[in-house]
């Protein structure tokens, strides 16, 4: 029985001792809705604490085993495999996701990534050690000044496309491990060794090389 019927039934006149009764069941009613209402301001409190929080795992580097899912356009977030990759490019960016969890590791910038297909016969041995049918895998982060690498251009010292920072202009030549080329860059980009099955593009190490630009000071 609800507690409507408790107050319907309180405007009796036929029993004195209701009223008194009633008057503490109200009370009651009134202190446990209370209780409920301040118990669910903050439950909405923390989620919204926690809707703005990262998932575990964002920030990790790529580890061994990770997908790759497009970071920008209209595919975004889409599983990238080696259909998606012409070869000569241009290359395609993207973020590590555990496919496990189908967490984005895309809470620290250092984890972007720049993917190309070139031809097997253009790379050298140590590129070609890693690469997966031409595929190879950089870091998108230039090791000057921390910019992102988002051009693939012909370089200002050669007849061949390359990576460009658009920043300061370093460039990076993908075939020879991504060396630097042109520019201030003091180091060449960071690998990410890849692995191919049934299409399906993985992580199949750690960077290889210092990620992210020169610290000042």
């Amino acid at each position: 029985m609800s507690s409507a019927s408790f107050i319907t039934h309180s405007s009796s006149s036929e029993n004195v001792a209701e009223p008194d009764v009633d008057a503490g069941i109200e009370q009651t009613r009134r202190t446990l809705l209370l209780g409920a209402l301040a118990t669910t301001a903050c439950l909405g409190c923390a989620s919204q604490v926690h809707a703005g929080e990262d998932p575990p795992g964002s920030d990790e580097r790529p580890q061994k085993g990770d997908v790759l899912v497009f970071s920008e356009g209209d595919r975004e977030g889409k599983l990238i495999t080696a259909a998606d990759l012409s070869v000569g490019g241009p290359p395609v960016q993207a973020w590590p996701k555990d496919p496990k969890t189908s967490v984005v590791r895309s809470a620290s910038r250092l984890n972007e990534i720049l993917i190309i297909r070139l031809d097997p016969a253009e790379l050298d041995e140590q590129t070609k050690a890693r690469a997966v049918d031409g595929i190879i895998a950089y870091s998108a982060i230039c090791s000057h000044a921390g910019c992102p690498v988002t051009a693939w251009v012909k370089s200002d010292v050669g007849d061949k496309e390359v990576f460009k920072c658009m920043c300061h202009n370093s460039e990076y030549d993908p075939r020879a491990g991504a060396q630097v080329v042109f520019g201030p860059a003091p180091r060449r980009l960071a690998a990410l060794p890849l692995a191919l099955a049934d299409g399906t593009l993985s992580v199949a190490g750690n960077f290889m090389g210092k990620v992210g630009g020169v610290q000042p000071g």
